[in-house]
């Protein structure tokens, strides 16, 4: 181990650290183990949320593993929001806002503690990418475990469900067609233990999306929480993080362009939940790598959309494991050269990831000869309300609605929206607009899930769409375009929509615009005067005041 270049070698070596070593005695530690590399373990294991209820386990499994290849793990804690249990009230402002309190606690533990390297255990929404920030803005060796997606309930049919099943549900019984105890059955058996929501949600989404960027080992998406695998993947990523160590391979090693490049891919052949965008530009600019959203559409459009899960479709994410999990949509992909398969990785190259793998089954994952779209999952709209852009999982909109006009239905906030979907307000053909939701004006950028959930449980889905300049869950489908740039509190052209203005949407054709002409929008312009952020006081008030645009991520400055 001498040959590693070691932060510890701060606390271990030197005389007048004497002080700082009588602490670590304190907690147990011999002098074998503080002499070894020191590997921070980060686990976001707490009693709240359910895709973390079994992290401990899994982060005593990966530092098992560590101890086993010779270094000393050191188990610290991270926060992290269950955005379902947040969802629909002020709890929702703070979701995505939790991104960046994880990434600057875990870059403030691992330089507080001179940590070598760190194995990273996050397993929903806006922890997987705060590590990875802070995993690109340390630089040090890291290796993210997560653990693993929920398996599907059932219903009262023995049908697949999931949590956006339930969201659904509640529209269904406001509009009628479901009884309150056909609700109560879905309540208590959507969800039928740990793991992150079992559809292709953000969580799952981004935890995939590890394996293409080259973060995390194969399985890290997709093997159950609940199977024995998970236990012996956290022990097999403990132990590959020496490795990593011993090769002083570090984050911007793997996280370059290329790499971003085959996460897009992937993100694309899988139709991924549109916040991996926002995490994506995040990410890449902790890394220092330029992208933005037309690069994203850029391959968006030459690569095919290859999965359907819930709730694009029918399949969960256990069922992409069975079928052979990232590795084999990535082997499928490569057939088509659409992957950088020298890209480094924390196991070797990309090709390493699915060596002697055939690709596609034919069911969950399709050949590139018969995929769901020609284009990817995710496609990028601009027009003369988002001149910054746009975003929408084109795979999750009914065909019918890829090419949509309509009335705009105005509404300054989530709740107000909310309440005219149940009040039965929204009419077939209606374009919903929710503005002041973005990531000044929320503040915070709430998910949108209620409303679109409300949408598709009174089968209004196919016939209505909503634009926001917040954001959608994962969970979301229908015609749900998010992340609208610039937003209306920071005086974007979506402020100045008007109720009954018509609204002209092309998913096909990547536009989006309000059928007024540049001299009308320029005088609306000219008197418009954007709403304040809701919440002024305290850390949403900071967090407003320094974040950037959707566009950009919504990093702060």
């Amino acid at each position: 181990m001498s040959d590693m270049k070691k932060n510890s070698a701060e606390l271990a070596a030197l005389p007048e650290r004497a002080p700082n070593r009588s602490l670590l005695y304190a907690l147990g530690f011999t002098r074998e183990e503080i002499n070894r590399p020191l590997i921070g373990v980060v686990s976001a294991y707490s009693e709240i949320v359910p895709g973390h209820a079994h992290l401990d386990k899994v982060a005593k499994a990966a530092a098992d593993g560590v101890r086993a290849a010779g270094g000393t793990p050191i188990l610290v804690p991270s926060i992290g929001v269950c955005d379902g249990i947040a969802m629909g009230h002020e709890g929702m402002f703070y979701s995505l806002p939790s991104r960046e309190l994880i990434a600057d606690s875990v870059e403030t533990m691992a330089k507080a503690h001179c940590f070598d390297a760190l194995v990273l255990i996050p397993n929903c929404d806006k922890i997987i990418p705060g590590m990875l920030m802070a995993a690109a803005r340390l630089n040090i060796p890291s290796i993210v475990v997560s653990g693993g997606p929920m398996l599907a309930g059932r219903d009262a049919g023995g049908g697949g469900t999931t949590l956006s099943s339930l969201f659904e549900a509640v529209g269904a019984y406001k509009a009628g067609f479901m009884d309150a105890p056909e609700l109560a059955y879905l309540e208590e058996n959507a969800c039928p233990g740990c793991g992150s929501c079992a559809g292709m949600y953000t969580a799952n989404s981004m935890n995939c999306l590890c394996e293409a960027i080259g973060m995390a080992l194969p399985g890290n998406g997709t093997i159950p929480a609940v199977s024995a695998a998970r236990i012996r993947f956290a022990k097999q990523s403990g132990a590959q993080i020496m490795e990593l160590l011993r090769q002083n391979k570090k984050p911007r090693d793997i996280l370059t362009p290329g790499a971003f490049e085959n996460g897009l891919a992937l993100d694309m052949a899988l139709g991924c939940s549109t916040n991996s965008v926002l995490h994506l530009l995040a990410v890449a600019h902790e890394a220092g790598v330029e992208l933005d959203l037309r690069t994203i559409n850029e391959v968006s459009a030459r690569t095919p959309n290859l999965c359907h899960l819930a709730p694009a479709g029918h399949h969960h994410v256990q069922d992409l494991n069975a079928a052979g999990g990232i590795p084999a949509v990535m082997a499928e992909l490569d057939k088509g050269d659409y992957l950088n398969r020298d890209q480094p990785t924390v196991l070797g190259t990309l090709a390493d990831h699915f060596a002697g793998l055939s690709g596609a089954d034919g069911d969950v994952i399709r050949p590139l000869e018969n995929p769901y779209g020609a284009q990817g999952g995710i496609a990028v709209l601009w027009g003369n309300i988002a001149r910054d852009g746009c975003v929408v999982k084109r795979s999750a909109v009914a065909d019918e609605m890829l090419v949509h006009s309509g009335p705009a239905r105005v509404f300054d906030g989530e709740d107000d929206a909310i309440a005219a979907i149940y009040g039965g307000k929204i009419e077939a053909g209606d374009v919903v607009v929710i503005r002041y939701e973005g990531p000044k004006g929320g503040p915070g950028m709430r998910e949108m899930l209620n409303p679109t959930s409300a949408l598709a449980g009174m089968r209004l889905d196919k016939q209505v769409a909503l634009i926001t300049d917040g954001r959608f869950s994962g969970a979301s489908r229908g015609a749900s375009i998010g992340h609208v740039s610039p937003e209306a509190a920071a005086g974007g052209e979506i402020g100045l929509i008007a109720e009954g203005d018509v609204i002209d949407i092309d998913i096909l054709g990547s536009s989006i615009n309000v059928r007024l002409s540049d001299e009308v929008l320029a005088d609306r312009a000219s008197k418009f005067a954007p709403k304040p952020a809701k919440i002024a006081s305290g850390w949403l008030g900071r967090y407003a005041r320094m974040v950037t645009s959707a566009n950009r991520g919504a990093v702060l400055e």
